[in-house]
């Protein structure tokens, strides 16, 4: 097999594929599985404020059905939201002893306080980075795109500052302006960028009248708005681009590594063919490569981008133009189809 080394957020990476934040990276017995079948490094499931806010909730509310028989011993109860917390920090700290590659932990906060503090907790458990989700769902009418994108830039930054181990920001791909935004983060400082998060979306059952539980697994053929940000991206930021979603073959893989990403990040894959797909993965990124002569993946990474194909601002591969091209050409496109 060729050399599929990379690199991300600094980290060395053995080949582009890291095995994303998921249920499945909670299980130690998974993540074995995955190193074996040659992952570059795990995302850690994700921790969440929320969870641990609702767990306290709910802790309280058992304990305070005693609060009139031993009143004096209210001050003995545990302080729940450490042992939570410590809960978590067990199992990821159990995780990156037993593995060899790199472990990044994952969190999702809401409370400026709560990003600080979770993240500080995160890197004494010696995790190689951490990957900060900045999703938010818009509650509020009064906030306009400006002010949100500011206090998240804020966090990054102050984060940045704290901890001494990398940062990812896994993105959404819904900001305003996605350039703009990680050109900022460029500046803040940040080591890396996912694009982009896979989010969960309401649902209704129209028999019952009622909201419903989903769980959508992304498709093959959605990295392509990844593809065209990392191809953007790609020598203007000094930050490593991830690619994710709708990532399944070797193919995907090679396309972005052609546009810029220096890894991609694999979760819908597994879930439906399995751990193995990983190194299914990496042995047809190995024989793409055997094939073009190329003994490194440096060789060709950011090949297609826009910065080494547009370096007079004349070419618009990535800009609107294509969209306007595809849609004059739609006939000839369409006779090239196999039906």
């Amino acid at each position: 097999m060729n050399n599929l080394e990379t690199s991300y957020m600094g980290l060395r990476l053995n080949s582009p594929v890291i095995l994303g934040a998921s249920e499945l990276t909670s299980n130690p017995d998974m993540l074995k599985k995955a190193e074996e079948q040659g992952a570059a490094a795990v995302v850690y499931k994700t921790l969440f404020e929320e969870q641990i806010q609702m767990e306290n909730l709910h802790h309280d509310e058992k304990i305070s059905q005693y609060n009139d028989i031993h009143a004096e011993m209210i001050t003995l109860h545990p302080d729940v939201e450490r042992s939570d917390i410590e809960y978590y920090l067990q199992k990821i700290r159990k995780v990156k002893e037993s593995l060899t590659i790199p472990v990044i932990a994952s969190l999702n906060a809401v409370n400026v306080s709560s990003w600080f503090r979770y993240a500080k907790l995160i890197e004494e458990t010696g995790v190689d980075g951490i990957e900060m989700n900045l999703y938010q769902v818009p509650t509020r009418f009064d906030l306009d795109a400006a002010t949100i994108e500011q206090q998240q830039i804020s966090i990054v930054a102050g984060i940045k500052e704290q901890l001494s181990i990398p940062v990812s920001v896994k993105l959404s791909s819904d900001y305003t302006n996605i350039l703009h935004f990680a050109k900022r983060l460029d500046d803040a400082g940040v080591d890396g960028m996912v694009l982009f998060n896979a989010f969960f979306q309401p649902d209704i059952d129209i028999r019952k009248e009622s909201h419903k539980r989903v769980f959508n697994l992304t498709r093959k053929g959605e990295y392509k708005k990844s593809l065209r940000y990392a191809g953007m991206l790609f020598g203007r930021v000094n930050a490593d681009v991830c690619s994710s979603r709708g990532i399944f073959t070797g193919e995907d893989v090679i396309k972005l590594l052609l546009t810029g990403a220096s890894c991609v990040q694999v979760v819908s894959a597994v879930y439906k063919h399995g751990i193995e797909r990983i190194g299914e993965i990496n042995r047809e990124v190995s024989e793409w490569m055997e094939k073009k002569e190329y003994s490194s993946i440096s060789q060709f990474r950011g090949k297609l981008s826009d910065s080494v194909l547009n370096k007079n601002d004349t070419l618009l591969i990535y800009k609107r133009a294509q969209y306007i091209d595809l849609l004059l050409h739609s006939d000839t496109i369409l006779s090239d189809l196999e039906w």
